[in-house]
């Protein structure tokens, strides 16, 4: 059993983290008061390989895997997680392509992601239906050798930026309820698409988050992702192998807190000696390294596990739990160490207290990972 990361791993890691410290420091402030997209990061991300980095390199990608994408989401996250994730999430979507796609549909839209010349989107949750995935009313219906789509989109990541999105739809309406979806590589400046940018999110305002609204859409059915009615069940996978995606953004942001915990904490003194040096903030700063420490191995382990072909996306599951739940107390405990400075905009700490909120929110909320994980407990 060996707990090391490979020489690549190690390199992919450090340049992950020196880009996003030479790159995303000195505008992640400012990004996020204007809830600014940043599209130069993102193409110079590119040129390194931090773009779709777990595609094969047969299609353009850097072939580090769903661990290798992992770590790279992890470190950029410990910079900016809104900013990160214009990064990260420029390949959302691909995974479907890359799992349930043609050939040429992978040959098609998989490279220009990985260059940074396009943008994917996954066009699922709707304004009544996230987690409730079989909720979802949007219709894609057949016109001669189209579809015709027509529905509404709700928090979709990378809304008015993609350049292209793989959309949920009903496209057999007759069948039982988990059999009736089917997925659908959509343009996003196909006429009839209306895309809204959403504004006043409480973190990750650098990222794009919008409403896409579809009325009478036509696409062409060659553009139908993996088969038929089979949309619910790919769309559950797809969710087994993003939620790593989510549990990296919560280890990086969760060690970011630590870090500043630690260099303020040995900075500040109270009553004549460092704060550091008493026993509340040792406990703060104890269980915000052991949660870290829980967090790490097992996001490592589950993603390893995905790379090798043995997926246990249980385990992905408890790692999206353990990394809402570990981000949001160590967000609020770095807070807390800084007193009355972590509540002003001079520390990063306000903007990952603000940030770390939504890890417990997309791509299945913690209820949802504790009904996943029930069910399995309960089937043994």
């Amino acid at each position: 059993m060996d707990f090391e990361l490979t020489d690549e791993m190690k390199m992919l890691k450090d340049m992950a983290f020196k880009f996003a410290q030479t790159e995303i420091t000195p505008i992640s402030a400012q990004c996020d008061r204007e809830e600014k997209y940043t599209p130069e990061i993102r193409k110079k991300a590119a040129e390194l390989g931090l773009v779709g980095a777990w595609i094969p390199e047969q299609y353009g990608g850097a072939g580090a895997g769903i661990l290798g994408h992992t770590i790279i989401t992890e470190q950029l996250s410990r910079i900016d997680m809104g900013i990160a994730t214009n990064i990260i999430t420029a390949s959302f979507g691909c995974e479907a392509i890359y799992l349930y796609g043609t050939e040429e549909q992978k040959e098609t839209y998989l490279p220009p992601v990985c260059r940074g010349e396009w943008v994917s989107a996954g066009a699922f949750t709707e304004p009544n239906a996230g987690t409730d995935v079989a909720g979802y009313k949007t219709r894609a219906v057949r016109d001669g050798n189209d579809f015709i789509i027509n529905g509404n989109k709700m928090f979709i990541t990378n809304g008015t930026v993609c350049d292209f999105m793989v959309v949920q739809a009903i496209t057999k309406p007759e069948e039982k309820r988990h059999n009736r979806f089917s997925q659908i590589i959509v343009h996003a400046n196909s006429e009839g698409i209306t895309r809204n940018k959403l504004h006043g999110k409480l973190g990750i305002r650098a990222s794009d988050t919008a409403e896409i609204v579809f009325e009478n859409v036509r696409v062409p059915q060659s553009n139908l992702v993996g088969k038929d009615g089979n949309g619910f069940r790919q769309l559950m996978h797809f969710f087994d192998v993003t939620r790593m995606m989510v549990a990296g953004q919560a280890l990086g942001l969760s060690q970011a807190c630590l870090d500043a915990a630690v260099k303020y904490a040995k900075e500040r003194t109270a009553f004549g000696n460092p704060i550091g040096s008493y026993q509340a903030t040792m406990t703060k700063l104890t269980e915000m390294a052991i949660k870290i420490e829980s967090l790490r191995n097992l996001v490592y382990k589950a993603a390893w596990l995905i790379d090798i072909g043995k997926p246990d996306f249980t385990l992905s599951a408890m790692a999206k739990y353990l990394g809402g739940q570990t981000a949001v107390f160590c967000a609020n405990a770095a807070v807390e160490i800084h007193g009355g400075y972590g509540y002003m905009e001079e520390y990063s700490v306000q903007k990952w207290y603000r940030d770390a909120k939504i890890l417990e929110l997309y791509e299945g909320t913690k209820e949802a990972e504790i009904m996943a994980i029930g069910r399995v407990l309960q089937s043994q």
